[in-house]
């Protein structure tokens, strides 16, 4: 990987978020080392146990994990930073590319 690259998997099931992502990346141009942004309401596999087996791979643990989700549970929130997630971030809704932050 070239040294001016960054790596980011994004984890998103709704196709919308994830162009709407990838645009705000590139126009920011975000320099990050590698990071995972993890939607916590997937189908098949929840973010939870997304998130639970990154945590117990060697390969995978240290790798930053934000949360960005529509999901406002707090139990999943609760049970993210059990787990090491580094923000849990909740999408606010059809208003652009605007999230704010629970911590």
């Amino acid at each position: 990987m070239d040294a001016n690259q960054v790596e980011i998997l994004l984890v998103e099931d709704n196709r919308d978020d994830a162009d709407l992502t990838l645009h705000a990346l590139r126009k920011y141009n975000l320099a990050n080392p590698i990071l995972v942004l993890l939607d916590m309401k997937l189908p098949k596999l929840d973010g939870i146990e997304v998130l639970r087996q990154m945590k117990s791979q060697d390969a995978t643990r240290d790798i930053p994990v934000v949360a960005l989700t529509s999901s406002k549970e707090e139990r999943l929130m609760l049970e993210s930073y059990k787990l090491g997630i580094n923000s849990y971030i909740v999408k606010t809704g059809g208003d652009g590319f605007l999230y704010e932050s629970s911590f």
